[in-house]
């Protein structure tokens, strides 16, 4: 399975490899990723592509817990199973 995540984050010098960190640790595959400041230069937006066999939430639980990720959505809203969207 492969789905885009989009995350909204405060813009902090380590925020990113959190991100990437997680996604490693719940064991899924980064495909694809874009990143972009936000029209008011304080926070960040970010595109995750990521594949893997293993349940979308383990990922999405794990995501949210980061301090510096404001939002996350999932952007095909049929894989989202567990009604991952804040």
């Amino acid at each position: 399975m492969s789905v885009q995540l989009h995350l909204h984050c405060r813009q902090q010098p380590d925020v990113v490899e959190r991100i990437l960190r997680v996604i490693r640790h719940r064991g899924f595959t980064l495909n694809a990723m874009s990143m972009a400041p936000s029209s008011c230069g304080e926070k960040i937006e970010v595109a995750v592509t990521v594949s893997s066999s293993r349940p979308l939430h383990l990922l999405t639980a794990q995501l949210k817990k980061l301090h510096d990720v404001l939002n996350l959505s999932v952007c095909d809203e049929s894989l989202d199973h567990a009604g991952i969207s804040s």
